[in-house]
């Protein structure tokens, strides 16, 4: 089974300010509240393995998440997948200027391989946007719904 969400919100800094800490894929690891450690494999590619922990009853330990950029178009826009056994990730970090600020929009879409891995994620998918919302909030800003 595959989730989606789609979620935007507003901020008052610049493209360029919000594009340092979405496009930074350690950035990225550090609001992922199911992340409990990562490592950077290829600085070059963006590349960064994730160790996460889901609370559901198959998964007992750590699950690694090989992640990468697919694209890259600074300072507006960042695609990156995740790989691993228990499921694939896409994400999407869209960043376009308002008259005042910007709008962030993020887009994920996972597919879980094990049962409850997408369950998991569409009960806790808004609580996610909101570590990212409050990251962005904490390095630039105050942040609106949009």
């Amino acid at each position: 089974m595959t989730v989606e969400v789609d979620r935007s919100f507003d901020v008052d800094a610049t493209r360029e300010e919000v594009w340092e800490l979405l496009a930074d894929e350690e950035n990225r690891a550090r609001v992922i509240s199911v992340v409990e450690d990562y490592e950077v494999v290829d600085p070059e590619r963006h590349e960064v393995t994730w160790h996460i922990r889901l609370p559901i009853p198959l998964i007992k330990s750590t699950i690694a998440v090989r992640t990468w950029d697919v694209e890259r178009n600074p300072p507006g826009f960042v695609k990156f997948v995740g790989r691993s056994k228990v499921m694939n990730v896409t994400g999407e970090h869209e960043i376009t200027s308002l008259d005042s600020g910007c709008r962030v929009r993020n887009r994920f879409v996972v597919d879980g391989k094990v049962p409850g891995v997408e369950k998991f994620f569409e009960r806790n998918f808004d609580s996610e946007i909101e570590n990212i919302k409050r990251a962005v909030s904490e390095r630039v800003g105050a942040v609106e719904e949009a």
